[in-house]
This record gives C-alpha cells, sequence and structure tokens, in this order.
C-alpha cells in the first residue's frame, strides 16, 4: 500500500468530512458563503421555486463554495512552499486564484437574482 493511500471508502469520506470541518473553522470566506447559501436555498424553499431552479441554485452554490475550498487549498500550499515568506508572483497567484471565486459569487448571485426575483414578481402579481 501507499504512504498516502486511504484504506477504504469510509476513510476517504472521513478525511473528506475533516476538510470540511477545517475549511468552516478556519476561513472565514467559506463561512460566509456557506450562511449566504442556506440562506438563498431557504429562500427558494419559502417561494417554492421548481425543483429544476431548485437544483440550479442549489449547483451555483455549490461550485462558489467549491471554487472557495480549491482557492484555500492553492493559498496554503503555495504560503507552505514558500514559508510565509512574500513573493510578487505568489501574490499574483493568490489573487487570481481568489478572481475565480469572485467570478463564481457573482454569477451565483445574478442565477439567484434570476430564479428568486422572477418567482418574487409572480407572487407580486398574484400569479402563484
Amino acid at each position: 500500500m501507499k504512504k498516502f493511500q486511504s484504506t477504504s471508502f469510509i476513510k476517504s469520506a472521513s478525511h473528506a468530512f475533516d476538510g470540511l470541518y477545517l475549511a468552516f473553522r478556519s476561513q472565514r470566506n467559506f463561512r460566509k458563503h456557506l450562511y449566504i447559501a442556506a440562506a438563498v436555498l431557504f429562500i427558494a424553499i419559502l417561494l417554492k421555486v421548481s425543483i429544476i431552479a431548485f437544483c440550479v441554485l442549489l449547483l451555483a452554490n455549490s461550485l462558489v463554495l467549491a471554487m472557495e475550498l480549491l482557492n484555500s487549498v492553492f493559498e496554503f500550499a503555495l504560503d507552505a512552499y514558500y514559508k510565509n515568506k512574500y513573493s510578487r508572483l505568489v501574490k499574483f497567484a493568490k489573487d487570481i486564484s481568489a478572481a475565480s471565486v469572485l467570478l463564481m459569487a457573482v454569477t451565483s448571485m445574478i442565477i439567484a437574482f434570476f430564479i428568486l426575483g422572477d418567482r418574487m414578481y409572480q407572487y407580486y402579481l398574484g400569479a402563484v
């Protein structure tokens, strides 16, 4: 068996949950995105959006959270490799990585605006 190879699916899942817990505890932006995602999904349930619209919202929010996790991994790896010393190239890489999270978050926000906004507009018109 290789040094870092998991022995079972349960062990692998346990490591993944450890990672989620670590991200939740240590990454402020991950927590913010998670709370926003929960609020958006809760509002979607209250507005009784279609199952397809709910899945689109769930996917968009999940992509934001996944991008935030990847951004954190990237930052940790660069900090470890450069031993927390400043480097312009590391700054550029971190900024671009953060930009990917921002891009996905804005896209997710636009999706939520269209889906939830349309549903609220339908309620306003009394069409629901």
